[in-house]
């Protein structure tokens, strides 16, 4: 019974220890781009007006951009992440790039001045069938921004989830958007990011034939140079009222460890015998 218990608990030491080191290794390297990669954050909506979980308010987007520009970090294109992934260029201290799916309004009259405010630029990915909708950014908007230093990609003609059409479908929906804000912009538009995050290896193929050269999903993690360039990882933000800065914080810090924990609990909830174990493990 002793030389039992002996060995559970040196089992559990070392569970704890291997817990402890990847702790710190994602948290102590987390500003070492090279070594734990570049956060991608994703967000959406920035307004005081809707209340969800995909709309940031305007007093909290301004604190965390406050807290990128007060602690040394870089906003980067999709130029400098292009050059990174395929080439290895150098970015610069603490990288980290800003992202912003559908293409609201609120991402031109609320997040706009806070990005200038504190000399940060972002990239927004545009359903170009919304374009000069209500609520959703117009050309003149996307122009005049994109004139400025913000950075646009494809977020498709219709936003429906790739991997559910077929490959006319998916070809119509990257290759028609992508003409469209070409057009517009007078730029090539090199990053697609895929609706709801579903994409596949026919959705991956078409993306590169289209002349892309990466997709961002929505599986959490950090992207690094020599990373599957069709499957790129973000972290997603979310407003969470009082908790929003600390969950912004540990995603920022351990991005990659949070999409170990994500993957591990979809994993066990998704597994008939595991599933009353889920809750055990945290969604940071």
């Amino acid at each position: 019974m002793k030389r039992w218990l002996f060995f559970v608990l040196k089992g559990l030491a070392g569970i704890l220890a291997c817990a402890a080191f990847m702790f710190l290794y994602w948290y102590g390297g987390s500003e070492q781009y090279r070594l734990t990669g570049v956060p991608v954050l994703n967000y959406h909506q920035v307004n005081d007006q809707y209340h969800t979980s995909l709309t940031m308010t305007t007093p909290d987007f301004d604190t965390q951009m406050k807290y990128l520009h007060d602690n040394g970090y870089h906003t980067i294109t999709p130029a400098q992440l292009k050059a990174y992934l395929t080439e290895d260029a150098p970015l610069p201290d603490k990288p980290v790039m800003l992202t912003f799916d559908d293409g609201y309004i609120d991402n031109y009259v609320h997040a706009w001045p806070i990005l200038k405010k504190y000399d940060m630029t972002a990239t927004i990915f545009i359903i170009t069938g919304l374009v000069d909708k209500p609520r959703y950014l117009s050309w003149d908007n996307i122009q005049k921004m994109s004139a400025a230093g913000i950075s646009f990609g494809d977020h498709t003609v219709s936003h429906k989830p790739l991997s559910s059409l077929n490959t006319q479908q998916i070809q119509y929906e990257i290759t028609a958007s992508k003409t469209q804000l070409e057009n517009h912009l007078g730029k090539t538009v090199d990053f697609i990011a895929y609706p709801e995050g579903s994409y596949d290896d026919r959705v991956e193929s078409a993306v590169k034939a289209a002349g892309y050269t990466g997709g961002f999903t929505v599986n959490a993690g950090r992207v690094f140079h020599g990373d599957d360039v069709g499957a790129l990882n973000r972290v997603a933000v979310f407003e969470s009222g009082q908790s929003t800065f600390r969950h912004f914080y540990i995603r920022l810090m351990l991005s990659t460890l949070c999409g170990y924990l994500w993957k591990l609990h979809a994993f066990v909830a998704g597994t008939l015998h595991l599933q009353r174990y889920a809750s055990a493990i945290p969604e940071p």
